[in-house]
C-alpha cells in the first residue's frame, strides 16, 4: 500500500489550460473517486499519475518521493482502462501475466499470481479462452485481474463501467467494492457516474473546470455541498435549486420565491434582503406535510416501484420530489409537499457559494 500526493498540478495543451493546480492526498489503502462532468480534467489527471502523460507543473509523490520523471512502468501503478485494453490474440490467462512475463517473472510464479486473481474474480474458468469469445463483463474482469497478478502500490481505475449495461455496473461496481475491502491497495478511480462515486468512495473529489470543487467523504458530501454546482452534481435526483429572496419576517426571516415562501431559521438573520438559492433535495419532500408546506401541481409522475418521482409547478418554479412507496396522483392534481427546515440548503445567487 502506500500514500499518493498531489502538488499544484498544472497541465496545458497550447492554450487551453486543463488542470489548474491540483493539491490532493490519497491516504495508504483509501479509495478515492475523482468525478465530475465530461471536460473537467478528471481523467487528464489520472493519465498524468499515471505517467501517460507529463504535468506542466506541479510534483506526484508516491510514498513522500517525486515520480514525475519516472516512466509508467516504473512508477509501480496499474491502470483499469474503459476500453479493456486487452490482446485479442492472446489468451486471457496471457494477458494477466503479459507484464509479469516483461519483468521476467518465474513460470511457475505468474501462474500462481494468475490463478489467485482468477479465483478472486470467478473467472478461473475461462483463462484459456480469449477475449472476443467473453461479454463485456468478463473482459473488464480479466483486465482487473491483470492490474491485480501486479501486486501495484496504487490502482487507477478510468470509468472501467461505462461501456456495461445497468446490471452489471452494479454487479461490477460491488466486486470493486469487495476487491478494495480484501486486498486494500490504494486506488484512485475515475468516474462522471456520480451513484458510483457515492457508493464506492472512502472520499469523493468533485471536479470542474480543472479545479477541485469539494473533497470529503460521500456522506458529507451529499449533505453540506460547498457550492450549487456540487448540489446539483452530486445526487439522483438532483437537488432542486430555487432563486428568490431572504425576507425580514417579524422576529425571524423567511425565503420567498413567487409563490414559494418558507421561514427560516433565526441563524439565518443577517441574510435579509440577500438573493439566494434554496436548495432542497427531492427525497427531503413528504406529501403530508411539515414544518413548512409548498402548494404545488403535478405536471408529471414517476413510478419506479420503491418511490414515486413527482415533476411539479410552484408558481415559475420546478420542483422534483421522490416520495417513498407508490402515489396515484394524476397530472394536474393539487397538493401540498412538506419541507423540513433542516433540510433546506442555502447559496448565494451569484457565485453558487454555500451559505
Amino acid at each position: 500500500m502506500a500514500v499518493l500526493s498531489l502538488r499544484g498540478i498544472g497541465k496545458s495543451y497550447g492554450a487551453q489550460q486543463i488542470l489548474k493546480g491540483i493539491d490532493l492526498d490519497v491516504p495508504d489503502g483509501g479509495f478515492v473517486v475523482l468525478v465530475g462532468p465530461s471536460g473537467c480534467g478528471k481523467s487528464t489527471l489520472l493519465r498524468l499519475i499515471a505517467g501517460l502523460d507529463e504535468a506542466n507543473s506541479g510534483d506526484i509523490l508516491l510514498d513522500g518521493k517525486r515520480i514525475n520523471h519516472l516512466d509508467a512502468a516504473d512508477r509501480d501503478m496499474a491502470m483499469v482502462f474503459q476500453s479493456y485494453a486487452l490482446y485479442p490474440h492472446m489468451t486471457n490467462a496471457e494477458n494477466m501475466g503479459f507484464h509479469m512475463r516483461l519483468k521476467g517473472v518465474a513460470k511457475p510464479e505468474r501462474d500462481r499470481r494468475i490463478a489467485a486473481a482468477a479465483s478472486i474474480l470467478g473467472i478461473g474458468h475461462l483463462l484459456e479462452r480469449t477475449p472476443r469469445d467473453l461479454s463485456g463483463g468478463q473482459r473488464q474482469r480479466v483486465a482487473m485481474g491483470r492490474a491485480i497478478v501486479r501486486a501495484p502500490k496504487v490502482f487507477l481505475f478510468d470509468e472501467p463501467l461505462s461501456n456495461l449495461d445497468a446490471q452489471l455496473r452494479m454487479e461490477l461496481r460491488t466486486e470493486i467494492k469487495a476487491l478494495h475491502q480484501r486486498i486494500g491497495t490504494t486506488t484512485v478511480y475515475v468516474t462522471h457516474d456520480q451513484i458510483e462515486a457515492m457508493t464506492l468512495a472512502d472520499l469523493i473529489v468533485v471536479m470542474r473546470d480543472g479545479v477541485i470543487e469539494q473533497l470529503g467523504r460521500p456522506l458529507d458530501v451529499f449533505d453540506r455541498p460547498a457550492n450549487s454546482f456540487v448540489a446539483r452534481f452530486i445526487g439522483s435526483p438532483p437537488m432542486n435549486l430555487i432563486e428568490g429572496e431572504i425576507l425580514a419576517a417579524g422576529q425571524g426571516v423567511a425565503f420567498a420565491a413567487g409563490a414559494i415562501r418558507l421561514g427560516l431559521a433565526a441563524e439565518h438573520t443577517g441574510l435579509a434582503g440577500r438573493r439566494v438559492q434554496l436548495g432542497i433535495r427531492p427525497g427531503s419532500f413528504s406529501l403530508k406535510g411539515g414544518a413548512e408546506m409548498i402548494d404545488a401541481t403535478v405536471e408529471v409522475v414517476e413510478m419506479s416501484g420503491l418511490e414515486t418521482l413527482l415533476h411539479v409547478a410552484a408558481g415559475d418554479a420546478k420542483i422534483h420530489a421522490a416520495l417513498p412507496g407508490r402515489h396515484d396522483l394524476a397530472p394536474g392534481t393539487a397538493i401540498s409537499l412538506g419541507a423540513d427546515p433542516s433540510a433546506l440548503h442555502l447559496f448565494d445567487a451569484g457565485t453558487g457559494v454555500r451559505l
